[in-house]
């Protein structure tokens, strides 16, 4: 498997994707409220989670997109490693990448406003909202916050708290099925 960095291409869930959203939407709690990224790989996984809730509709917001990743999209680690040498390693990023500030300043405006929309269409007194996003809004934000800040697997995420002043907090690492580094068997042989 070629791990390619997708940015902001919008790639479709592919059958094995499309399985783990199920088997991620059969082990998640309840929550009240559900947003997500535009990108299909994301909206897609919202929907197939909100169906399987009975909560939606699934509120799409373009601030909750992956980081531009600019001239890297659609590359794998080996071929950036062959035309930026070093980069990766000393963790610098090409011209046309998104900075650090751009992402956290729309994924934290993005949350607020969810935060307020949850609470406002909430009954009860402490309202959750799914948030579907992508794993680089995911790590610069916790690495902002300064959490600890390990690689996510695929469906995995964490906790974030929006407090009543909009500050952010973040809270434990979700791994929701876990390290799945291939196919998962289709959920109806599960």
């Amino acid at each position: 498997m070629q791990e390619r960095w997708q940015g902001h291409a919008d790639i479709e869930l592919t059958e094995a994707g499309i399985n783990q959203a199920r088997l991620a939407a059969e082990r998640l709690g309840t929550f009240d409220y559900i947003a997500s990224s535009q990108l299909q790989r994301a909206l897609h996984t919202a929907q197939i989670i909100a169906e399987t809730h009975g909560v939606g509709p699934v509120v799409v917001d373009e601030r909750l997109l992956e980081s531009d990743v600019g001239p890297w999209q659609g590359l794998t680690r080996h071929q950036i490693e062959a035309q930026w040498p070093g980069y990766l390693n000393d963790r610098r990023k090409p011209d046309g990448f998104e900075s650090d500030e751009s992402i956290v300043a729309r994924s934290t405006a993005a949350f607020c406003d969810i935060a307020a929309s949850c609470v406002a269409s909430a009954s009860e007194s402490m309202p959750t909202a799914l948030i579907v996003s992508h794993s680089g809004v995911i790590r610069t934000l916790r690495h902002t916050l300064g959490a600890h800040n390990p690689k996510l697997h695929n469906l995995g995420g964490c906790w974030f708290f929006v407090h009543r002043n909009n500050r952010i907090t973040a809270g434990e690492i979700v791994s929701v099925i876990g390290d799945v580094s291939g196919d998962i068997a289709p959920t109806d042989s599960l």
